[in-house]
């Protein structure tokens, strides 16, 4: 067995809230590790948060904008940086699960030609490492608690914990996504299920606030989870959804919900328009929003009938889906962000990956908002069309 295998394999023996214990004793033994040090991205993506070996010990934050190792997040560079001590270098590398950025972990060692060798086994090693915290939040809560730079609301908790990730990645495409305020969401949701031939797309902005919102929204995925999960057209799971919705609410409460089927060899689209999300598409270095024959929202009224459009993506293009928290927001003087700051905001990230522009829409919407407190859930869900070879 050779070192990074011996590493993997302590990782996968481990209990679950001993992984950073157990992954410091095998790099120092293995690597000559001389420290090891993981840091994880808080629900914000603002902060890096240092991993403990206890959910009551906190550490120190390292912002995501202007660190060194906020940068290595950013970029999914690794990047090897010479420590005041003499000879003693510190290794960063990006730990990333199928596009999800989790963190970094840093590896120091005195042997600065040694770290250089070792950089392709550490990156593999921070890549199971990726795996075996996901794992290991079925089990422990430490990882969870230690990445909270505040307090989430139970709203909040509820929605997170309903996402498939904030990332995805895969030959035909890339998913980045993000919430916002990250601590206080209450209504809004995204979903996605990957299939060998087709990608399923869900973008959820329930009605109401707090928990009663995310109670709503937590329904409405759940149904439309287990609508797909059964086999069923892309048009009944809305309608399905929506029977579930209404016959708890009787048209009281309800959802808009946009639905997106993608087929992996031809790029063809089919959608079901229940609501108010929008798409914008980034094509040729042009924005332009993509209008769907809007129907009922789910569960307004009892027996709703729901038809599928069609479109098509071409490889390059970017989609962006953002909720009315984003492109309803207005300034002072009454223009939506909508109406001309979105494009400028999606035209100025297009050098940027699928991953980071949630992130970065978000910093120019509040940008536009002068700084000004978010009152409504801002959702931003960006997906980079590759296709098929």
């Amino acid at each position: 067995m050779n070192r990074s295998e011996a590493v993997a394999r302590s990782l996968r023996e481990t209990e679950p809230h001993r992984l950073l214990a157990v992954l410091r004793a095998s790099l120092a033994e293995h690597y000559g590790a001389v420290s090891t040090e993981l840091l994880l991205a808080d629900y914000g993506l603002t902060v890096l948060c240092h991993v403990t070996d206890s959910d009551r010990e906190r550490v120190g934050r390292f912002s995501v904008f202007n660190s060194v190792v906020g940068r290595v997040f950013g970029s999914q560079e690794p990047f090897v940086e010479r420590r005041s001590a003499p000879g003693v270098v510190a290794v960063h590398v990006p730990v990333t699960v199928r596009g999800d950025r989790l963190g970094v972990l840093t590896v120091e060692t005195e042997d600065a030609e040694r770290a250089q060798a070792d950089l392709h086994e550490l990156r593999w090693i921070a890549d199971i490492l990726g795996h075996a915290l996901l794992v290991a939040e079925r089990d422990t809560d430490i990882y969870r608690v230690l990445r909270r730079s505040d307090r989430l609301t139970l709203a909040a908790e509820m929605q997170w914990d309903l996402l498939p990730g904030r990332a995805y990645e895969c030959p035909e495409y890339s998913i980045g996504a993000q919430l916002e305020p990250a601590y206080a969401v209450h209504g809004d949701n995204f979903d996605w299920a990957a299939g060998t031939d087709r990608l399923v797309l869900a973008v959820t902005n329930g009605m109401g606030e707090g928990v009663e919102a995310s109670l709503l929204t937590s329904l409405a995925v759940n149904a439309l989870r287990n609508a797909r999960r059964g086999g069923v057209a892309l048009a009944d799971q809305i309608a399905l959804a929506d029977k579930a919705v209404y016959a708890l609410h009787g048209g009281e409460r309800y959802l808009d919900v946009l639905l997106l089927g993608f087929d992996l060899e031809t790029g063809r689209v089919e959608v079901v328009d229940a609501g108010s999300p929008r798409l914008y598409i980034l094509r040729g270095g042009r924005v332009f929003q993509l209008p769907f024959e809007a129907q009922l929202p789910v569960g307004m009224a009892e027996d709703s009938v729901y038809d599928t459009q069609d479109f098509d993506v071409e490889p390059g293009d970017r989609l962006v889906f953002v909720s009315d928290g984003v492109f309803d927001s207005r300034t002072g003087l009454g223009e939506s962000f909508g109406e001309r700051a979105l494009a400028r905001a999606i035209l100025a990230t297009r050098l940027l990956p699928a991953a980071s522009v949630p992130q970065e829409v978000l910093r120019h919407l509040s940008a536009y908002q002068e700084g000004d407190e978010m009152f409504d859930d801002a959702l931003v869900v960006c997906l980079d069309w590759r296709g098929r070879a």
